[in-house]
């Protein structure tokens, strides 16, 4: 699971955060992230002490004006390419190669109010899952995940919807780079149901998530249609365990994400969670089900 809701990692947006209780540094989040911040007016005063202007600087680095401003303002994390030219650019003394590694990766892209639980999510040392609007973002292909950027308000340009859409993918790098940590998800059948693109947007959809929940670390459990009503009725959940045995949680509404550390709030929603997957499909029937979805494409 830039841009609205969606899992909270859509939007490069801007929206207020609100967390349960306060529990340490993590939950006051510069915005934008101090190492793009500085890596941007590391740029722009090199730029400016060349003599040379956004479009100049644009010019030597074969991208869009646009690209450099993103950069110099803290917005856009720049890729080698651009780290690379810029550096030739700008003297050619190693400075921007050497700002470059300390670049704090999976921040642009990612909802303001998102940031912090991404940042959590890529140490927790097991994470569960509830979706019951849209394929959970660490299992959408890219062709969904840009039909959802897509339909966003407000509308994004091509090059923020790029930037989004790499910050969604790279998020599922984890998954593949830690195969000793637990992921589980739930999942409604109706989400996979709804329509997007041509079929065979669909059934390559339906190939990611089946994909990616093949190993051995990751359950996929659906919850059909005619379950009836559940405990998590709520929305969207996630919990995940830090390595110190802390469970923390995240939900997220229209233009919001709360970041949830109460204990005792804690208690009540891993109970929800674990009613639900007790009630839903089990890992073999989930896939079955997904498999004759797919075939019904």
């Amino acid at each position: 699971m830039d841009v609205v809701g969606v899992e909270g990692e859509a939007a490069a947006g801007s929206a207020g955060t609100r967390a349960a209780v306060p529990v340490g540094d993590w939950e006051r989040e510069p915005h934008p992230s101090d190492s793009l911040r500085t890596f941007g007016a590391f740029v722009q005063a090199l730029r400016e002490h060349a003599g040379l202007s956004r479009a100049d600087l644009a010019a030597r680095v074969q991208y869009s004006r646009h690209t450099v401003e993103s950069v110099e303002l803290g917005r856009r994390m720049p890729d080698e390419g651009f780290v690379e030219r810029a550096e030739e650019a700008l003297g050619n003394t190693g400075a921007l190669r050497r700002a470059a590694r300390h670049l704090t990766r999976g921040e642009a892209g990612l909802a303001a109010w998102f940031r912090r639980w991404a940042r959590l999510e890529r140490e927790a040392v097991s994470l569960c899952t509830y979706e019951c609007r849209l394929v959970p973002g660490l299992l959408q292909s890219e062709e969904y995940a840009r039909a959802v950027f897509e339909g966003t308000i407000p509308l994004r340009t091509d090059e923020e919807l790029e930037v989004q859409l790499a910050a969604r993918m790279e998020r599922q790098v984890m998954m593949r780079e830690r195969p000793t940590v637990p992921f589980s998800f739930i999942v409604e059948e109706h989400v996979f149901r709804r329509g997007f693109g041509d079929a065979e947007a669909m059934r390559g959809s339906v190939d990611h998530v089946l994909e990616l929940t093949a190993p051995r670390n990751v359950t996929l459990q659906m919850v059909p249609v005619g379950a009836g009503l559940h405990a998590c009725l709520d929305g969207p959940l996630q919990i995940l365990e830090t390595s110190e045995g802390r469970r923390l949680g995240y939900s997220e509404g229209q233009q919001n994400g709360r970041l949830i550390s109460d204990p005792k709030e804690m208690i009540l929603l891993c109970q929800r969670y674990d009613t639900l997957r007790s009630q839903a499909l089990n890992p073999t029937e989930s896939r079955d089900l997904l498999e004759r979805l797919r075939g019904e494409l």
